[in-house]
């Protein structure tokens, strides 16, 4: 990838000229397939992205097979496992493309360095950990308090496309459900549409 094509993408993040630079200085392009990971669970991360086109999903997946989709990751965000990252300990979940996923890698060294030499990107990274916990946050609430349906209903309203672009058995995953509930609930929710 060419560094005016890097820049566009990183346009998205609204940088200064100079940090735009300094990030294009340690990141780059890279293409994971539908289906392989970017992490491991089990693996110690020393990397970071931010996808430019494609989704990701961090998935637990239990000793006897079962899958729990933690998180859904769509484009114009960061991917980590980032307390692994931060303590240089193994990754619980895996990050999975759900597709063919476009990402600019980051090189977790790299980034303490640039991170040591200006101090806008600790601002920088503060608003993502703050976006990050709030995502999280609202995730865990409806997991715990709201009904199947309600979280279907959220769903829909926060990735409209996304029906499309994944299976059935990965949004009951992140829903908790099975998919045969999701099936149910789905032919309920079309028809009061």
């Amino acid at each position: 990838m060419e560094n005016r094509d890097k820049k566009s993408i990183l346009n998205r993040l609204a940088l200064p000229e100079k940090e735009l630079e300094e990030l294009l200085d340690i990141s780059f392009y890279k293409v994971i397939q539908k289906g392989d990971c970017f992490i491991n669970a089990g693996e110690i991360p020393r990397k970071f992205a931010f996808i430019t086109k494609g989704l990701f999903r961090y998935v637990y997946i239990h000793e006897n097979g079962n899958e729990f989709t933690k998180s859904i990751i769509t484009e114009n965000n960061f991917v980590s496992s980032y307390s692994a990252m931060i303590y240089n300990s193994p990754s619980y979940f895996f990050i999975e493309a759900l597709e063919e996923v476009e990402i600019l890698e980051i090189n977790y060294e790299n980034w303490l360095e640039l991170k040591e030499k200006n101090p806008f990107w600790n601002i920088f990274l503060l608003k993502i950990i703050e976006k990050a916990f709030s995502v999280k946050e609202k995730r865990e609430r409806e997991l715990l308090l709201l009904d199947a349906e309600k979280r279907y209903e959220i769903f829909v309203t926060e990735f409209p496309d996304l029906e499309n672009r994944i299976s059935q058995q990965i949004i009951a995953s992140y829903l908790g459900i099975q998919p045969e509930s999701l099936s149910r609930i789905k032919r309920k929710y079309k028809g009061l549409t």
